[in-house]
């Protein structure tokens, strides 16, 4: 089904590499019904197919050849890159998953994108512990094993960054969608609610927020709300099956389902239960939003609805030339599900809806899918998705005009990328 809307402001704006031109009415050819007739090359003459290759020949290495598996050596180049100008150092910093890379909505662990800001804390986790004060009945301390005698549960959630996508919001910058999006990630976790261990200490009455603090020498701390902490909170131990990688926080990592990353305190090693915001440094200076009136708006937790197309991208452009090529990406929300994804290759004219494959989880990525017939025209790609609470992704515009251009955090405006007849991909901005 195609839906055909005008947008508010049809302007194509100026990217810092080229200012595009011309009519992509062409373009629409490219969405024409039946997908194209090229299809596999013809097995004559394809040598690795009549002719025996070493693969074939020799015995492979045994079992525990790699007692932890690792990716072939073919994938090499699908890893976690950082941008080196972006910040002061590595120990303050940030890697990007590399979204162009993987499909499904699940993220390996490898590749799960890091944000540091003291660097990765190696723990032991038998000298680990865990405390709750403040205003509650009994003061605790939980050791490792504690944690895990309480009932577990397994939920799937995406982490952002806040600050993901922050580069774009005066115009298009990275050329790459890992650069301008993969401050994301997707695992399975597996932890402890927190609502359990709060009960066990007893929460007093006056008791409305909790202060979460890392044991990282930065010693991250967020003020969050207790009505969230005793909602869908996790105290996690596990991601996609196996221990939390140091860098993602191990032992013990706080889960703050569909709310920005910064809250999800890494190397979690206190709680402290309190009656109002502490205003810590990470919630006034960092992570606020700063309006164009000079204001800043605070305590905008949520991550809103967001997507974007993996693929093509610029890091990975369309390479097979003209015929049938398939449209990916991904969409998520902070609100819960994804409703619908709407695919545009003519830079917001005509939006075609897209098909979501695979589970649809709550607070979790959603992978969509739009397979076209593409007629090497130029295409001005972008996607907009629409939670299950009705919220619809905005263009860049559309934000900019909500928040001025000041801000770098909950940039979730609509992307686009263009597609160059030769197949070349590069970050654009249509908004």
């Amino acid at each position: 089904m195609t839906e055909k809307t005008e947008t508010k402001d049809e302007t194509v704006a100026t990217s810092r590499r080229r200012f595009l031109t011309g009519s992509l009415a062409a373009g629409g050819a490219a969405m024409a019904a039946g997908l194209a007739t090229a299809g596999p090359a013809a097995a004559q003459g394809e040598s690795v197919i009549t002719e025996i290759q070493d693969w074939n020949r020799y015995l492979g290495d045994g079992v525990v050849s790699q007692p932890y598996g690792v990716p072939s050596r073919y994938e090499a180049n699908v890893v976690r890159r950082d941008v080196e100008w972006l910040t002061a150092s590595r120990e303050s910093s940030v890697s990007f998953t590399p979204l162009h890379e993987l499909d499904g909505i699940i993220t390996p662990n490898g590749l799960c994108f890091e944000r540091h800001h003291a660097g990765i804390a190696e723990i032991e986790p038998s000298q680990h512990r865990l405390m709750i004060n403040g205003l509650v009945d009994t003061p605790l301390v939980f050791t490792m094993q504690d944690l895990m005698r309480f009932p577990r549960e397994n939920h799937v959630y995406f982490l952002e960054c806040a600050a993901n996508s922050g580069m774009e919001w005066r115009g298009a910058q990275l050329n790459g969608c890992q650069y301008t999006h993969g401050m994301v990630h997707c695992v399975v976790y597996t932890g402890v609610k927190l609502k359990h261990l709060l009960g066990e200490a007893g929460v007093k009455t006056n008791a409305k927020w909790i202060l979460p603090e890392g044991a990282d020498s930065a010693a991250m701390t967020r003020s969050i709300p207790l009505e969230k902490a005793l909602d869908d909170c996790l105290v996690a131990f596990k991601m996609n099956g196996e221990a939390l990688r140091p860098e993602q926080g191990y032992p013990v990592r706080l889960v703050v389902p569909g709310w920005e990353g910064n809250m999800w305190v890494k190397w979690l090693r206190r709680l402290e239960v309190g009656d109002q915001p502490w205003h810590q440094r990470e919630e006034t200076s960092k992570y606020t939003d700063l309006l164009a009136n000079g204001k800043a708006r605070r305590f905008t937790w949520v991550m809103d609805v967001k997507s974007v197309i993996t693929s093509p991208s610029p890091q990975a452009p369309i390479r097979h030339g003209r015929g049938r090529a398939v449209i990916s990406g991904l969409a998520w929300s902070g609100n819960g599900k994804i409703k619908r994804v709407d695919v545009s290759i003519d830079g917001g004219r005509n939006w075609t809806t897209a098909r979501l494959d695979g589970p649809s989880l709550d607070k979790a990525l959603h992978r969509f899918y739009l397979d076209i017939d593409w007629d090497g025209s130029e295409l001005l790609l972008q996607s907009r998705a629409i939670d299950e609470a009705g919220f619809v992704q905005p263009t860049k515009n559309e934000l900019r005009a909500a928040r001025g251009e000041n801000s770098i955090y909950h940039n979730n405006g609509i992307q686009t990328w263009y597609v160059k007849a030769d197949g070349t991909v590069e970050n654009v901005e249509v908004s």
